[in-house]
């Protein structure tokens, strides 16, 4: 069931109201997800976002938030000791050199104006500075900024 108290306006970058029809699927019952009905959503879902990419390449889903996204890249793709280079361009560039540290991670911190994206002569700049460095860690959409990187360049 929802409660709703008149219009619910979310005035911030990040998560948005979930429409009610979404809220009735999510109430009927799960399916297997090692069952039939389950693979064959999966391929329908995994076909929607070339389209939705326009890619014919493979695309990857993970269920999880960004911040769950980036813990799982940094456990299954680095170890303790390892050097990253981080640009601190806002809000989740922060979080993410703190997951990484917890993770005993040799976080590199780059201050960088969180009102412009990264720009690709800079992560060069960098890694011919230090051939150490394992990883570069760039937060592709700040959404508390608004402020975006061209991943693509880099």
């Amino acid at each position: 069931m929802t409660y709703q108290s008149g219009r619910h306006f979310l005035q911030l970058p990040g998560p948005t109201n979930t429409p009610a029809r979404v809220l009735q699927a999510m109430a009927k019952a799960t399916i297997d997800h090692r069952g039939p009905e389950f693979a064959d959503l999966t391929a329908r879902l995994l076909e929607g976002l070339r389209c939705l990419f326009k890619t014919e390449h493979d695309v990857f889903m993970y269920p999880a938030s960004g911040s769950g996204a980036w813990e799982a890249a940094i456990t299954n793709t680095l170890s303790p000791g390892d050097r990253v280079l981080l640009f601190e361009q806002g809000f989740f560039a922060q979080t993410w050199a703190k997951v990484a540290s917890r993770f005993g991670i040799d976080v590199v911190q780059v201050e960088w104006d969180p009102r412009i994206g990264v720009r690709p002569e800079e992560v060069i700049r960098q890694l011919e500075e230090d051939a150490a460095i394992k990883a570069v860690c760039i937060v592709h959409n700040e959404t508390s900024t608004g402020v975006t990187t061209d991943i693509e360049s880099i």
